[in-house]
């Protein structure tokens, strides 16, 4: 069964701006927000923090198990929500945002969430040598990956309507925006 609607990853360091991306998205689409770090957290798929980083260490085995069991391979209208994007199978994704911003932006963003020496200093370091956007690149097929600013209110708002165009074209090229127009009727 053909997908009715696209899977969507919103990647990025933390603080550029997914959770914000990623639930203006799921409301204006209609689609489910998938906050990847929430799941972590709640099932238990990780193998304790990193005390240094303050992060989980992922059972990305158990995560995976648990999201090829929810309909997202199926129907569509995901937006999963994560720092990383290399570990979901290309088969389930079919856009790859990667939010980036501005160093002295994205600086002032994580020192007022708290964050300190070591784990400042590698989200800093990701966000400057571009490793999340290299990911990206590597994991997927170059035309689904796409690279947004997100450094202040009008570029979230340019990007969701920008997303909101490629899923309407991308319903239209799928053969699936006859559905969502009976839906909408």
């Amino acid at each position: 069964m053909a997908r009715k609607n696209p899977n969507i990853v919103i990647t990025g360091t933390p603080g550029v701006g997914k959770t914000t991306h990623a639930e203006q998205l799921a409301r204006s689409l209609g689609f489910k927000h998938v906050s990847i770090n929430q799941i972590v957290k709640d099932e238990g798929f990780h193998e304790g923090k990193d005390e240094e980083l303050g992060s989980w260490i992922v059972d990305e085995d158990k995560l995976l198990d648990y999201l090829e069991a929810t309909s997202l391979s199926d129907t569509g209208g995901y937006i999963l929500d994560w720092h990383a994007c290399d570990l979901f199978p290309e088969r389930w994704i079919d856009l790859v945002i990667v939010l980036r911003c501005d160093s002295t932006i994205l600086y002032d963003r994580l020192t007022a969430r708290g964050y300190k020496d070591k784990k400042l200093e590698e989200n800093m370091d990701s966000e400057i040598m571009q490793v999340l956007l290299d990911e990206a690149r590597e994991s997927y097929r170059e035309e689904i990956v796409v690279e947004l600013r997100s450094e202040s209110a009008e570029d979230v708002e340019g990007n969701v309507e920008r997303v909101e165009g490629w899923v309407k074209a991308w319903r239209k090229d799928n053969g699936a925006e006859g559905d969502e127009e009976k839906k909408d009727a």
